[in-house]
């Protein structure tokens, strides 16, 4: 009985290891993506140029950035224009979630 359960419950790590994971990551959903562009587009910001910030998703933004709120219901995220591209940011980590093309 004991051999059975000890695969039993490395599967059950296993599985809840891959559950944290895909927890940890951000989904917008098309229908926002759709309305947080025709936001952005409608409010535009200057672009500003960080020096050593890759813009790839979870990228971190320092804290000397100003991070604009996004006035759109069900969108937690804020946004910034770095080197020409709108950058969706979680405010709590100031962790990229989307590069916006």
């Amino acid at each position: 009985m004991k051999i059975h359960l000890v695969p039993a419950a490395a599967g059950l790590v296993l599985l809840t290891g891959v559950g944290v994971a895909t927890a940890d990551q951000v989904i917008v959903t098309p229908e926002q993506q759709t309305v947080i562009r025709e936001y952005v587009d409608r409010h535009p910001l200057a672009s500003i140029s960080l020096l050593g910030v890759e813009l790839n998703i979870g990228s971190t933004v320092p804290e000397t950035v100003e991070l604009h709120p996004i006035d759109v219901p069900d969108v937690q995220y804020r946004y910034v224009v770095v080197d020409d591209r709108t950058v969706l940011v979680d405010p709590g980590t100031r962790r990229i979630v989307q590069v916006i093309d």
